[in-house]
């Protein structure tokens, strides 16, 4: 609970998600590490290295006070100690650094400490060290080189430590893309059959995953085992069904008119039921994906509808392009759709909207349209809601939203079912990614 609000910060994807976990722990432990030892280490030799050049700076002290008895002694210690001393009217009493050298914190603190007489000490000028000393003799400046109180390779630790972690960093990228790329076809495996497509697919890489990829190919073919069978159960009735059928066409043309035309109307029901049974029983499986103008497809559907008499029009479209879509269960899909509206309705619309992620088709009527209780059960197949929504056209036999639904999904969509706020009725939207 408290750390929730890191989740949208956190990796989505399987690499970086196992990169967080495998690299981030050891880059935080050599960082914690580093450092520690980095600042013991610099802080100790810079000590030690402050507190000998200030034995050397008293040595030079001791010189310039005897410099009246002895001024031959100080050039002499100056050369040896390879330092230079400059006598300014006035001393400056402000120390300073450049902000990032944290080690001229503790050469400050020391020499101020061993070397009392120290008023400032300078260390951001071309790597000199400049000591302000308030002198008995008078006021000097003592200048010499940075490196001499501070190690100059401090840097040489993080880069070594930058350079072999990035290496070793590199290494495990390598060993985890192996890893992971048995998941990956994994994935793109059961995607793919979830989408109608059954690409091959050879179980490999860790125990694991293997066994997994094992079980999804032992359901990959009891599924299609079972699709298989319902298909050529399902066929077989519609088609021994429709000799008998054809028999009652035959039988009833010899009826009069009057006698006839009631009994047809069962007949033709009959045969729009097993052609729905037919229509289920194919599945959303059946065609390949085409490449295909969705517009184009839409466009035929509604004059289909039109030549019928059917009052459907193509509303809006928004958005164009060519998408890789299953022509024919796609369009099965809209016309249940579209046949729906205008059973339950006296008009329908539809629109098209195009866009990088996915192609909508939104059918909207002015019909009672479906209670928002009665949606989710709208969409199972032969389901059937109350009597009162066919209006005396039908009632259908309940596959038309539960094979739209099927074919949204093998598309990697979604049907959604709402209320229409431009004509009041039923507004299902068709979404089907790319």
């Amino acid at each position: 609970m408290f750390f929730r609000w890191l989740k949208p910060y956190m990796p989505r994807s399987l690499y970086g998600r196992a990169a967080m976990i495998l690299i981030l722990p050891v880059v935080l432990l050599q960082l914690v590490v580093s450092f520690g030892l980095v600042t013991r280490h610099f802080q100790g030799v810079t000590e030690q290295m402050t507190r000998t050049v200030a034995r050397e700076v008293q040595l030079v002290m001791a010189a310039l006070e005897a410099q009246d008895r002895t001024p031959e002694a100080l050039p002499v210690v100056l050369e040896e100690l390879d330092m230079s001393v400059t006598y300014p009217e006035t001393l400056s009493t402000q120390d300073t650094r450049v902000w990032y050298d944290f080690s001229a914190i503790i050469v400050t603190r020391d020499f101020k400490k061993f070397v009392p007489e120290t008023s400032a000490v300078e260390l951001a000028q071309n790597r000199k060290v400049f000591l302000h000393l308030a002198l008995p003799t008078g006021p000097a400046v003592l200048s010499f080189e940075r490196g001499r109180v501070s190690a100059s390779n401090s840097h040489q630790l993080f880069v070594n430590m930058v350079f072999f972690g990035a290496v070793l960093t590199f290494v495990a990228y390598l060993y985890l893309r192996n890893q992971l790329r048995p998941i990956k076809r994994l994935a793109a495996a059961s995607e793919a059959f979830g989408r109608g497509r059954s690409v091959p697919y050879a179980p490999g890489g860790a125990v694991e995953v293997r066994a997994a990829g094992s079980a999804f190919l032992d359901m990959r073919s009891r599924i299609e085992r079972q699709m298989e069978q319902r298909t050529l159960l399902l066929s077989g009735v519609s088609h021994d069904l429709r000799t008998p059928l054809t028999r009652f066409r035959l039988g009833l043309s010899l009826l009069d008119d009057e006698d006839r035309e009631p009994l047809e109307k069962d007949v033709d029901e009959m045969q729009r039921m097993l052609d729905a049974f037919l229509d289920f029983a194919r599945g959303v499986y059946e065609d390949d994906s085409e490449t295909i103008d969705p517009i184009e497809l839409i466009q035929s559907i509604v004059d289909d509808f039109q030549r019928s008499g059917a009052q459907v029009s193509l509303y809006e479209t928004d958005g164009t392009g060519e998408v890789a879509l299953r022509p024919e269960t796609v369009r099965r899909a809209i016309e249940n759709l579209v046949g729906n509206a205008i059973r339950y309705a006296n008009r329908a619309e539809v629109s098209v909207q195009i866009n990088d992620r996915y192609v909508r088709v939104r059918v909207e009527d002015d019909g009672p349209g479906i209670p928002p209780e009665d949606r989710e059960e709208a969409v199972k197949p032969f389901a059937r809601l109350e009597p009162g929504r066919n209006q005396n056209r039908g009632m259908g036999v309940g596959l038309g939203l539960s094979i739209a639904a099927d074919v949204a999904r093998a598309h990697g969509g979604v049907l959604r079912l709402k209320q229409s706020e431009r004509l009041g009725g039923l507004c299902a939207d068709l979404v089907l990614g790319k």
